[in-house]
C-alpha cells in the first residue's frame, strides 16, 4: 500500500478503463526484433526494486529463451496515471502490477484476464488468494502479504523514561498516554508518535467497534466511529503526543525516510509491516512491530493480512499464456524469490517463503515472526473494495486535516465525509 501517497484520479481511471470495451485489436505484446515473444510488464518502485526486478527478469528469460520480458518501470507517483492512459489507448501491458484498492476498477470493466488455472496458486493461503478474486474470477495473484501495524523504536521509548507496552492488552488510551509521556520526557525533542491518515488504520479501528469499512457499495463505518477516530488525533495533538497540525500534515505527506521514526524524532508510528526494513535503514535503529492498540472490551483487534501488491494480466494481451507463465515464475519460482525476497511483501507462496527464509534480512525475519505470532488473532483479509475506492485515502486525509486545523468539527466532518466517500464508490 502507498502509505499516504496519492493514488490515481478515479475519474481518469474510469474513463481509461471504459475505453477498453470500445477498443478493437491490441498493440499489447507482439514480437521482439529477434522473433521472440514480447511480454510487457509494468511495475513501480525504487531504484533498488528496479534492479532486483531486472535480475529476476533475466533469470526468467534464461529459462524461457523464446520470451522477452520488457519491464515498464516508473515511480509510484506517476504509475497509475500512466497505466490508465495506456489502457485507454488500447496499449495495456501484458502483465500489470496493481494494489488491491484499484483492482475492482479494472476487473469489472473488462481490462483484466481471469488467471484461474493459469497460475499455480496452491501454495498461497486461500483467504489471501481470495482478495484477488471478484465474482468468482481470479483476476489477480498476491505477490506477498503485510499487516498494518504499530512500529516502535524501543531505544527511544526507554531513553525517555518509559516502558514498552504489553501490546496484547494495551488500549488507545494507553497509546495516547505513552506518546504524551515520551514527548514530555524528551522536552519536545522526540515526539511519542505521528498521525496516520491511512484507511488501514481506520479499518482496524472500525473493526474493533464491530463495523466494516466497506459494506457493499457504501461505507459501513458509523459517524460515531469516525468521530472517535478523529478524537484520538485531536487528543494526541492536545497532549503533545504528536506535533501540531501543520507539522503533522507536512510529515504525513513525506516518505518513510522522512517520517518521525525514520529521522529518530519520533518513537512510534503506524505503517505496513513490509516497511519495517525501510524504517530500520533510514533511522539506523533497531525498530520493532507491535499489535495495534485495542478499544476497551473489543472482541477483535481488527488487524488483517493484505497483499502488498498483486499481479494481473491484460484481457487484451496477445500472449496470455506467456504472461501467465511470467506471473507464475514471479510467484512460485524459488530463484525469483531469492532475488526479490520481501520487496513485494513476505512471499505469498509458502514454499517460496520456506526456501528464502534463511536469506531474508534480519528485519524481515522479525516481521515474519511477528505475523506468525499474531496470525491466530487476525481478521479475514478484506475483499477488493468497490470501484472508486482508489481515491478514499485522499478524501479521508482531506477531512482529517480540516479537523486537525480546527476548520471543521468532527460532527460536521463525519456527515460530509460519508456523503462524499459514498458518492465516490456508488457507481
Amino acid at each position: 500500500m502507498s502509505s499516504g501517497k496519492k493514488m490515481w484520479s478515479a475519474t481518469l481511471l474510469a474513463t481509461a478503463v471504459l475505453a477498453v470495451t470500445a477498443a478493437c485489436g491490441s498493440d499489447s505484446g507482439g514480437e521482439s526484433a529477434d522473433g521472440k515473444v514480447k511480454v510487457r510488464f509494468s511495475y513501480w518502485g525504487s531504484d533498488a526494486r528496479q534492479k532486483m526486478t531486472e535480475e529476476a527478469i533475466k533469470k526468467f528469460e534464461a529459462k524461457n529463451p523464446n520470451i522477452d520480458i520488457e519491464g515498464e518501470f516508473s515511480d509510484f507517483g506517476s504509475y497509475y496515471e500512466t497505466l490508465a492512459t495506456k489502457v485507454a489507448g488500447n496499449d495495456a501491458p501484458d502483465v500489470i502490477t496493481i494494489e488491491i484498492r484499484g483492482l475492482r476498477e479494472y476487473a469489472e470493466r473488462g481490462a483484466l484476464a481471469d488467471l484461474a488455472g493459469k497460475v499455480n496458486a496452491t501454495d498461497i493461503d486461500a483467504k489471501v488468494l481470495a482478495t484477488g478474486a471478484i465474482d468468482g474470477k481470479q483476476y489477480a495473484i498476491p505477490t506477498g502479504v503485510n499487516a498494518f501495524s504499530l512500529v516502535v523504536n524501543p531505544d527511544l521509548v526507554e531513553k525517555n523514561g518509559q516502558k514498552l507496552p504489553d501490546d496484547a492488552k494495551w488500549t488507545w488510551e494507553d497509546y495516547i498516554d505513552l506518546a504524551s509521556k515520551i514527548t514530555a520526557e524528551s522536552g519536545g525533542k522526540v515526539f511519542g508518535t505521528q498521525q496516520s491518515f491511512n484507511p488501514g488504520y481506520l479499518e482496524i479501528f472500525a473493526a474493533q467497534r464491530g463495523e466494516k469499512f466497506y459494506q457493499g457499495n457504501k461505507l459501513g463505518i458509523s459517524p460515531d466511529t469516525l468521530k472517535a477516530w478523529w478524537s484520538n488525533m485531536q487528543t494526541l495533538i492536545k497532549t503533545k503526543g504528536t506535533p501540531d497540525a501543520a507539522k503533522s500534515v507536512e510529515i504525513g505527506a513525506q516518505s518513510v525516510d522522512q517520517s518521525l521514526l525514520g529521522t529518530n524524532t519520533g518513537a512510534m508510528g503506524m505503517w505496513w509491516s513490509n516497511q519495517l526494513g525501510a524504517i530500520n535503514k533510514a533511522s539506523g535503529q533497531d525498530v520493532s512491530l507491535l499489535r495495534m492498540p485495542k478499544a476497551e472490551g473489543a472482541a477483535t483487534g481488527g488487524m488483517f493480512l493484505q497483499p502488498a501488491m498483486l499481479y494481473t494480466a491484460s484481457s487484451k494481451s496477445e500472449h496470455p499464456a506467456e504472461a501467465a507463465k511470467f506471473i507464475d515464475f514471479m510467484i512460485n519460482d524459488p530463484e525469483a524469490g531469492e532475488i526479490i525476497l520481501s520487496d513485494r511483501g513476505l512471499p505469498a507462496s509458502s514454499k517460496v517463503l520456506a526456501a528464502v527464509k534463511e536469506k531474508l534480512p534480519e528485519t524481515d525475519i522479525k516481521t515474519l515472526d511477528f505475523i506468525d505470532e499474531v496470525r491466530s488473532e487476525l481478521s479475514d483479509p478484506p475483499a477488493a473494495p468497490p470501484k472508486g475506492a482508489s481515491g478514499m485515502e485522499d478524501i479521508l486525509t482531506r477531512y482529517s486535516e480540516e479537523i486537525l486545523f480546527g476548520r471543521m468539527t468532527p460532527d460536521d466532518a463525519a456527515q460530509k465525509f460519508l456523503t462524499e466517500a459514498n458518492a465516490s464508490i456508488a457507481g
